[in-house]
């Protein structure tokens, strides 16, 4: 029998033999991991970053020299629990790192680095694993299922790759499988349906650790898997900047601890579940550019903590979640693009914290609430495309940390206020299309820091201040469509850093181009038309050597254009309609040189003036005595001849008046139309026929040349010539065909006007290629023109022009489809009380009230654009559908049922609503009863609202 102590000698040589053989194992382990780090390094290429990866000579072990290597970490008993080599440069493939070798890692973080390849299916064998960031490299192919044996896992990472989702089957070559996760199953059903690739597998809802998903920036498609509504745990949801398609699980609105979800940027549609927010209290929402529809959840800030929320460019429909009015803590809000309505001052609420808020492109009206300035914290405020109106409060110009106020395309009226300076922080001030008036602020000038001003399509008068010269960070600036007057300041030759876009054009600016706008090197568009700007073109032009565009049409300019720069390449439209440039523009007369030095000049001025003068004086004096006689002789004849003959009625009313900008003479009209052959005609109506007209310099004019004034139909025709001439001479607007000239000489009476390539609308529409060219947007875009013109005749004149002849014969649409109003044979001032006693107009669009009160009004016109509007809309005269919109007040008109069947129905919402829309201005246009009509003025503003929505 052993002794007590040869029994506790047995024991503790037992125990010396397992200490041994564990520290053996342990060692051979940690021996394995060291090896492991090594093989992984030799199969990278050669960096710096693992140069202490290596086993010192002198060293008889090499079971604890890992430790102390870059980024490795171990515990107590020198096993690897961290890899961390973020953001190190680190290349090369995670092929070769056999992660069964590290049975105690805990953190593998490789993040921000140059690595490529595949996950190896190897890393579902790191059962302990906590914490995993592959995120930003360049890793492909499919994300291995074997990650769903990562059962501890908290942060999973993988973001900012090109990994597009389930199990590629070629990561198992040998074809082996675990069956405990059925990944051999799994792997030939893949094999099998294709479809599958490129998806999250539905397993990762096993993992029931993560708190932390992060999928975003990557190549992952197909649908959000429904399991992810089994991680109770998780908090953070990044599937954004993705390919996934589908509806959001209702699952994920369940999750009571998700406070992050981030989906924007995917292909994600229908509805988004009605109670996310409810259970959780979201600090982050973004479910922009998507294709939802339906409302917004009406919970997103029901816990009052959401920071950061967008759902811009969807299809959005409904009003503002109350939620939203009552949550002060929000920062950041992105809705544009949508169609939500609401109340700008009614249904937001105080945000202190906010700092950025886009509400483009939606259908909130209201007012701007001076309750907007007590958020101090703002540096955007954009409202763009909505139906918001009322003056700019005050309250806004408190706001001193704002760098964006973009309030563009909506009803805004009243003044800029002039307190606005206090914005010392603004850059882009977006003022565009809106109804804003009085005079441009001179303390625009103070704003240091301004760098895109437009202020265009507003009621802006006044001239233009100096002091916008000290803007010297402007790179873009419009003032283009307003009534401003004056000249153009020489400061804003001061604008050195003007780049985009120089916009001055449709203003009633007068005097010179200033020559130090020569000085705008940097300036790449400048358009200055539509003004009454005289003199030369200054040389300078020529230097600025930035510009790809240039428009100085329609304005009184004379002289040579400079020979250099913009001016090699612009074309004739840039130029057209002034008083006599020339240069070396196709289709520009050239300019001609008179004297070859200055004093040569100076003495064939001297000679011409002692030899002259004396001439011309007494010349005069005998003209003058003439002129005295023969005007006598006719104003006698006429006065006492009542009937007289068509010369004398003829000389009475112009007397050989020729306004052509002194280009274009009466000889060449003759010449270029070989006295009016027939060849030349391209239309003809009941007062005369219409020319087209090419000019020796390839320009080209259609020419309106009346019937004869000797037949009965004189008085008639020589009336309609007074009217046009005075209706037109003073009109300029880009939808109303421009008069350029008239002439009453010889036998020919005649006016001559733009050339609009098309032709009439009724030409279009009858021509079935045209017409099938002529496709859903450009009709839309057409009545939108029509409706302008007709607005400017009726409510920016003074005094207002009845057309009273609105047809599809007399909108012309140009190389573009746009539409230009013509034939202003019929047209008359409008005055109060005034009468005519016969109808004047087409069969067809003559309101109907005109046959018996024989009054002509602007609802004249508005009911005969609804009837042009049915045309464009039915590709024919809508004949008797009126009469059936008239015969009964609850006629139900549907869209399909009357639009151009050559064109066919329209696929996008978007044109259907637009179609709608119009359809529904032209019934309410031509309805029977004037006072039921709608104004000019009401319908473009009806059309601006839906295309600032669309």
């Amino acid at each position: 029998m052993a002794t007590h102590t040869q029994i506790h000698r047995r024991h503790y040589s037992v125990f010396i033999a397992f200490f041994l053989l564990f520290s053996v194992k342990a060692i051979n382990a940690i021996a394995t991991e060291t090896e492991a780090l090594l093989r992984w390094k030799e199969s990278l290429p050669k960096q710096s970053i693992l140069d202490s990866w290596v086993i010192p000579s002198n060293s008889n072990s090499s079971a604890s020299n890992s430790c102390q290597w870059r980024g490795i970490s171990c515990n107590n008993q020198s096993s690897v629990i961290e890899i961390k080599l973020d953001n190190t440069g680190l290349i090369g493939t995670l092929d070769h790192l056999n992660f069964s070798f590290f049975p105690n890692l805990l953190r593998l973080d490789l993040k921000i680095n140059n690595l490529s390849g595949v996950i190896p299916p190897s890393i579902g064998v790191l059962s302990k694993l906590q914490f995993l960031d592959l995120s930003t490299n360049n890793l492909n192919s499919t994300l291995p299922l074997s990650l769903a044996n990562l059962t501890e896992v908290f942060e999973l990472d993988v973001s900012r790759n090109s990994i597009t989702g389930s199990l590629d089957p070629r990561l198992f070559p040998d074809g082996s499988g675990n069956s405990r996760t059925g990944l051999k199953s799994l792997r030939n059903f893949l094999l099998q349906d294709t479809l599958l690739q490129g998806r999250i597998p539905e397993e990762i809802g096993n993992v029931k650790s993560l708190n932390l998903i992060a999928f975003d920036r990557s190549q992952f498609s197909g649908p959000i898997p429904q399991s992810l509504g089994n991680l109770s745990n998780l908090n953070v949801l990044r599937l954004n900047e993705n390919h996934f398609s589908g509806e959001i699980p209702q699952s994920i609105a369940n999750l009571k601890n998700l406070t992050d979800l981030r989906l924007f940027i995917n292909d994600l549609s229908g509805e988004v579940p009605q109670n996310l927010g409810n259970s959780s209290s979201l600090t982050v929402l973004h479910l922009a550019e998507n294709n939802f529809i339906g409302t917004l959840p009406p919970y997103v800030c029901k816990g009052g903590k959401l920071v950061n929320f967008s759902a811009a460019y969807n299809s959005f429909s409904g009003p503002i979640p109350m939620s939203l009015k009552n949550c002060p803590s929000l920062y950041r809000v992105l809705i544009q693009s949508n169609n939500i309505t609401g109340s700008l001052d009614r249904d937001f609420g105080v945000y202190p914290n906010l700092s950025y808020i886009d509400l483009s492109n939606n259908q909130f009206d209201g007012i701007l609430s001076p309750q907007w300035g007590e958020s101090k914290n703002l540096t955007l405020l954009r409202i763009t495309g909505n139906n918001v109106n009322g003056e700019i409060p005050n309250e806004i110009t408190l706001l001193e940390n704002l760098v964006e106020l973009e309030l563009s395309s909506n009803n805004l009226s009243g003044s800029i206020p002039k307190s606005i300076a206090s914005l010392s922080k603004l850059v882009v001030l977006g003022l565009r299309n809106n109804r804003v008036s009085g005079s441009i602020p001179v303390e625009l000038g103070n704003m240091e820091n301004l760098v895109h001003v437009d202020l265009s399509m507003n009621m802006l008068s006044g001239s233009i201040p100096s002091e916008l010269g000290n803007n010297m960070k402007l790179i873009y600036l419009s003032l283009s469509m307003n009534q401003l007057n004056g000249s153009i300041p020489f400061q804003i030759g001061s604008l050195v850093t003007l780049q985009d876009l120089l916009d001055l054009s449709y203003n009633s600016l007068s005097g010179e181009i200033p020559s130090l706008l020569g000085n705008l090197l940097s300036l790449e568009n400048l358009n200055v038309s539509h003004n009454n700007l005289s003199g030369s073109v200054p040389d300078s032009l020529g230097k600025m050597v930035s510009l790809v565009s240039i428009n100085l049409s329609n304005n009184n300019l004379e002289g040579p254009l400079p020979n250099e720069g913009i001016f090699k390449t612009a074309k004739l439209g840039a130029f057209m309609n002034n008083k006599g440039l020339c240069g070396d523009v196709n289709g520009l007369p050239h300019c001609t040189s008179l004297v070859s030095t200055k004093d040569e000049e100076e003495s064939s001025k001297n000679k011409l003036v002692r030899i002259l003068v004396p001439s011309l004086v007494g010349a005069l004096l005998v003209s003058v005595v003439i002129f005295g006689v023969v005007f006598c002789i006719l104003r006698k004849k006429t006065s006492h001849d009542p009937e007289g003959n068509t010369t004398t009625v003829r000389e009475k009313v112009f007397s050989n008046i020729w306004y052509f900008n002194g280009r274009i003479v009466y000889s060449d009209i003759i010449e270029a139309t070989n006295e009016f052959d027939d060849e030349y005609c391209i239309g003809e109506g009941g007062s005369g026929k219409v020319y087209r007209v090419e000019m020796p310099g390839g320009e080209v004019f259609a020419v309106k040349k009346l019937h004869s004034w000797d037949d009965e139909m004189g008085l008639k025709n020589q009336k309609s010539f007074e009217n046009e001439v005075a209706a037109l001479t003073e009109v300029r607007h880009r939808n109303i065909v421009r008069l350029y000239g008239f002439s009453s000489r010889g036998i020919h009476t005649f006016l001559v006007y733009d050339y609009i390539e098309r032709g009439s609308l009724t030409h279009v529409l009858s021509i079935e290629k045209e017409a099938k060219a002529f496709e859903w947007s450009k009709r839309v875009d057409v009545v939108k023109g029509i409706a302008q013109a007709l607005s400017y005749l009726h409510h920016d004149r003074k005094p207002s022009i009845v057309h009273r002849d609105v047809t599809a014969n007399n909108v012309l649409l140009d190389s573009e489809f746009e539409a230009h109003l013509a034939d202003f044979g019929t047209a008359r001032f409008l005055k109060p009380h005034m009468n005519w006693t016969t109808v004047a107009g087409t069969h067809g669009y003559v309101a109907p009230e005109l046959a018996y009160t024989m009054v002509a009004t602007e609802k004249c016109d508005v009911y005969s654009f609804g009837v042009v509007v049915f045309e464009v809309l039915m590709g024919k005269h809508p004949g008797d559908l009126i009469l059936s919109l008239h015969s009964t007040s609850d006629y139900n008109v549907e869209l399909g049922d009357i639009l151009d069947s050559r064109l066919g129905l329209p696929k996008d919402q978007r044109t259907i609503n637009d179609l709608n829309l119009v359809m529904n201005l032209a019934i309410s246009c031509s309805h029977k009863h004037p006072q039921s009509r709608p104004t000019m003025r009401n319908a473009c503003q009806l059309l601006e609202i839906q295309d600032a929505n669309s």
